[in-house]
C-alpha cells in the first residue's frame, strides 16, 4: 500500500499545473491533502473519480483558506471530520480515514509565521493535538498521520539551521515537542531509511530558494510505533512543483 501526503496550497492552482497528471503516474491508493483552499463543491472529482479514488474534504469555515482531504482508492469504514475542537476545526485542520486495522490522519498543524498570536496558537494546537491523539490511540491503535507538521524535526532537516532557530518552524520549543512527541510511540518513516542532510518538502518562493535547495523537511507519514516493522520505504518526491511544497510518501503492509 503506498499513502502519500502533498499540501497543495490550493488545489484549484495544483490542478492547472498538472495535479492530475502526477496522480495517475504516482498511483497512490491513499492521497492525503493540505492547504486545499477549497470550499465543498469547489473541487472538481471528476478526474479523482476516473482514477478509481474516493474524495473526502475538511475546509475551514475561511474560504482560500487552510482545509485538509483524503482521496482513497478503499472506501473507508469511517471518515471523522475535525478533532471536536471548534477553534481548530474551524480551520479544517484534521480529517481521519479509519480502514479495517489502521486509521489513516491527514493534518495540517498551523504555522506561527505571521506573529506572536498565530505563534501562541500553534504552541497550543501542539498540546492539544498530542493529546488528541493519545486519546484515540485507545481505540484506533495503529495510526499513520500524514501532513504538514510546519516544524523541522532535527538539524539536518533543514537548510544552515544555526540561522534559524530563532524562526517559527525550528523554534527550540517546536523541536522539543516533537522529540517528545515521537517518544509518545511514533516513527519518522523518512528517517528510518535515509538520514542524509538536504531532504527537504518545502521550499520558499523567494531568493531561488529551490534551485538552490535552501528548503525545510516539514512534511511528514508519522506511524505508530506498532506498525514500524511494516514499512516497506518512505520518500520524498523533491522534483515536482505543483506547489511550494512536494509529496512525501510510505509503501507499508
Amino acid at each position: 500500500m503506498k499513502i502519500v501526503s502533498y499540501n497543495l496550497n490550493g488545489i484549484r492552482a495544483a490542478v492547472t499545473k498538472g495535479l492530475y497528471t502526477w496522480l495517475k503516474e504516482e498511483n497512490p491508493d491513499i492521497l492525503c491533502i493540505q492547504e486545499t483552499k477549497a470550499q465543498n463543491g469547489q473541487i472538481d472529482e471528476v478526474e479523482f473519480k476516473r482514477y478509481g479514488y474516493n474524495c473526502y474534504w475538511f475546509p475551514a469555515k475561511k474560504k482560500g483558506y487552510s482545509g485538509t482531504g483524503i482521496v482513497t482508492k478503499q472506501e473507508p469504514l469511517h471518515v471523522e471530520y475535525g478533532m471536536g475542537i471548534e477553534k481548530y476545526d474551524d480551520e479544517g485542520r484534521f480529517i481521519r480515514a479509519d480502514y479495517e486495522g489502521f486509521s489513516v490522519v491527514s493534518v495540517y498543524h498551523p504555522s506561527g509565521t505571521s506573529g506572536d498570536e498565530r505563534q501562541a496558537f500553534k504552541m497550543q494546537w501542539l498540546e492539544d493535538f498530542s493529546a488528541y491523539v493519545q486519546e484515540l490511540r485507545k481505540t484506533h491503535d495503529k495510526l499513520i498521520i500524514n501532513g504538514d507538521f510546519n516544524i523541522c524535526r532535527l538539524w539536518i532537516d533543514i537548510n544552515k539551521p544555526e540561522n534559524h532557530e530563532d524562526v517559527s518552524g525550528f523554534l527550540p520549543e517546536e523541536r522539543h515537542w516533537f522529540q517528545r512527541f515521537i517518544d509518545l510511540g511514533y516513527t519518522d518513516s523518512f528517517r528510518e531509511f535515509n538520514s542524509e542532510e538536504k531532504q527537504y518538502s518545502w521550499w520558499s518562493y523567494r531568493a531561488g530558494a529551490y534551485q538552490k535547495n535552501l528548503g525545510w523537511r516539514i512534511d511528514y507519514n508519522i506511524v505508530t510505533e506498532n506498525l514500524k516493522s511494516e514499512l516497506k520505504s518512505a520518500f520524498i518526491r523533491n522534483n515536482l512543483r505543483y506547489s511550494d511544497h512536494c509529496p512525501v510518501g510510505i509503501e507499508i503492509f
